[in-house]
């Protein structure tokens, strides 16, 4: 089963057309963040005027405005405010306020890159347990769906894993009674290891899905480079008559216990495009082979 494609907005084109391209598909996740541009501010009547799209934004990082507020209200240092994020508890509460404020709901708030700033990784588990802590406090008020990790090399570094996520949700509930929804990591071509070690029913994204978390892939065309590193013989290889985009596109999406692929497509064309690129997935013994040729350079 192929994943569902999802909208990221990071570095998006037009993003309120973006959005609304999206949304006329119904059930479709919107990614977004506070550090994306003016992504919130034009999110929030596109999200307004069609309820049934899901919506994930972040904390985490911060734009310089963002930082000289949070300065002013006494939350950041201009020290903080330079290295642009924060998992600081009160940050993360005034900075998930002010995204509800623009956003008008958030089905999952993901903790933006938390290995970005915190290395020691005991350091690490008792500030995510704080900022989990947090974010529980919303999920229990009931205004926002629940929480999650989005990251771009925790996993891949070992800074945290899966199971030691779930234990830390838990004991950030106080009760065992967790709103840990969802993780996020980059998969595709280029970062390949999530999907190699799904393949082999192992990893964050098999053990995210048994514990009943959203599974959800980040960057597939790696940043939009994938197009041009792809050479066609490598596409002919994924799927008969496929670009190279598309072809890395189906890739990624044919993951196994991957639920969400984020897209940042900027047009309608480019939208309806990746649609049907990953309508029919490749089956695990495809998706093997062209990740061994990979390996093999």
């Amino acid at each position: 089963m192929t994943a569902s494609l999802g909208l990221g907005t990071y570095r998006v084109r037009a993003v309120e057309q973006a959005a609304r391209t999206a949304c006329t598909d119904g059930l479709v996740w919107i990614d977004s963040a506070p550090n994306y541009a003016d992504a919130h501010r034009l999110l929030g009547p596109v999200i307004s005027d069609h309820p049934r799209a899901m919506v994930a934004t972040k904390t985490g990082f911060f734009t310089r405005a963002e930082g000289e507020a949070a300065t002013q209200a006494g939350l950041l240092t201009p020290q903080q405010v330079a290295a642009g994020h924060s998992l600081h508890p009160a940050f993360t509460r005034w900075q998930t306020e002010r995204s509800l404020a623009v956003l008008g709901r958030a089905d999952i708030v993901f903790v933006h890159n938390p290995e970005h700033s915190h290395h020691d990784r005991a350091d690490l588990h008792e500030r995510l347990r704080d900022v989990f802590a947090v974010l529980e406090e919303f999920a229990t008020a009931g205004r926002i769906g629940g929480y999650g990790v989005a990251t771009w090399s925790g996993f891949q570094h070992g800074a945290f894993t899966a199971p030691e996520l779930l234990g830390l949700a838990k004991e950030a509930s106080g009760t065992g009674e967790h709103h840990l929804r969802a993780v996020q990591q980059p998969v595709s071509l280029v970062m390949a290891r999530p999907i190699t070690l799904a393949l082999d029913g192992r990893g964050p994204l098999v053990q995210a899905r048994a514990a009943g978390l959203l599974t959800f892939g980040s960057s597939p065309l790696h940043g939009g480079e994938l197009a041009t590193l792809a050479t066609p013989e490598l596409a002919e290889f994924i799927r008969r008559g496929a670009s190279p985009a598309a072809a890395c596109l189906l890739a990624a999406a044919s993951c196994p216990s991957l639920d969400v692929v984020l897209l940042s497509a900027s047009t309608a064309q480019h939208w309806n495009a990746a649609k049907d690129a990953i309508a029919s997935p490749l089956d695990p013994g495809q998706l093997r082979k062209v990740t061994d040729v990979l390996a093999q350079g």
